[in-house]
Order: structure tokens, then sequence, then C-alpha cells
């Protein structure tokens, strides 16, 4: 009965001095620490012990703020420590204090960029980031866009493209209007792009992949001489 169902959990002030005391966390076991060359990359502990040291039980009743800080503490000296400068992986890289920061704005904002009307400012900037991007690729006449999370969601939207691009009925008729799409790909494919391939209900049978040449962005054009059953199913 005494939980606040549309409001704060604590007064302005405690609110205040909670995230200033949680972010003089933040600066200096992330910002500082974790982008040390002498500190650790990671406090490696298996599984099991990391479920004790963490104590991750859902209980019915809340915490104090010097657990919760004390938990964050903890929470950050477990974690692998990306921006740390021994950390290497293909996907990550160093702290970018800028980025940083504009994360934390648009965290405490919290906008939702379907409308102008909820996020006039970032709305704007987007479309200014956008508008940048086609003209470095040469869109004089325009066009549109859309930000993505990452590759594996980039490839999802260009293959729905491509084939809504082929069978624009689809959208309205389904598969069933569409005859059988092949896909082409290299041989390193990972295992994302073929759960993308699952997930536009493609069927597996019709992925094909092509042997790579010597140069640079080449591939064995015999690889292509398909069966006359498959040739006849290929949109050309």
């Amino acid at each position: 009965d005494d939980v606040p169902l549309n409001g704060p959990t604590l007064d302005g002030l405690a609110a205040e001095e909670f995230i200033h005391q949680s972010m003089a966390i933040i600066i200096e076991d992330i910002v500082k620490k974790a982008t040390d060359v002498k500190e650790k990359v990671c406090e490696w502990r298996s599984p099991d012990q990391l479920k004790e040291l963490l104590d991750l039980e859902l209980r019915d009743g809340g915490e104090s703020d010097s657990k919760i800080l004390q938990r964050c503490r903890d929470a950050i000296r477990y974690s692998v420590k990306t921006s740390h400068p021994r950390f290497f992986n293909q996907l990550y890289a160093g702290m970018e204090p800028y980025s940083m920061v504009a994360s934390f704005i648009a965290e405490a904002l919290k906008p939702s960029l379907y409308t102008y009307e909820v996020a006039p400012v970032f709305t704007l900037m987007e479309d200014a980031v956008l508008r940048k991007m086609k003209e470095l690729i040469g869109w004089e006449e325009g066009g549109d866009g859309i930000f993505n999370p990452g590759g594996s969601m980039s490839n999802m939207y260009a293959m729905n493209l491509a084939r809504y691009n082929h069978s624009p009925d689809i959208k309205e008729l389904g598969l069933s209007a569409a005859p059988r799409l092949v896909v082409f790909t290299s041989q390193e494919v990972g295992l994302i792009s073929q759960q993308l391939y699952w997930e536009l209900e493609l069927r597996t049978s019709m992925w094909f992949h092509l042997i790579r040449g010597r140069a640079p962005h080449t591939y064995f054009p015999d690889i292509l001489v398909l069966s006359q059953d498959i040739r006849g199913n290929v949109l050309e």
C-alpha cells in the first residue's frame, strides 16, 4: 500500500544525493580504473562463485541506498572492462568521453524518437545526420534512412527490402505471393545471418555459399551454375 505507482521513490534531495554518490562510483571505478592499463580487465569468477558473490536472489523488500551502492561497486568489479586498453575485440573500442556523456543525457531524458512532440531535439539531430549520410553516398534527390543497433539488424532490413523490391505484393498477400527466393552469401557468413534468414521465413534449402576467389571481393563464377530446378526459381 505504501509503494508509489506514479512518482519518485525518494524525495528530491535524497534522490540527488544518491545520484551524486552513484556518479562518483562510475568516475572512480569505470572512468579511471577500468581504463587504467595497470588494473585488471576482469576479476574472473566461475558462474557458481559469481552467484554467491553477487547475491542475486529477488526479494519482496527493497534495500538501503548504501547496499544498492555496494551492489553497483560489485557489478562493476566483476564485469569485463571493455574500455580497458588490453581488452581486444573487434566490436569494442576505448572509452570516448563525449559519447559517454551523451548516453548519460539520453538516459536521463528518456526520449522516444517516434515523434517530434516527444523528442524535438533528438528528432532534428537524427534528421541532420541522415541528411549528411545521404549526401556522402551521393543521394542528391534525398531518400530515407533508419539507424540500426548493429550489423545483424542492418542485414535483416537489407534482406527484407530486397525481398520487397522483387516482390512488392508480399506486403499484402504474404509469402504465398512470392516465388522461391534464393540467397547467395560468402562462406564466412555467421549464424546470425542464418537466423535472420529464418526470421524472414525463407527456406534454408535455398541458401548457397559462394567460394571466394583469390582477388578481393571476387567469387568463382562456376559455383553459380545451378540445377535447372533451382535456376527456375531464382529471380533475375
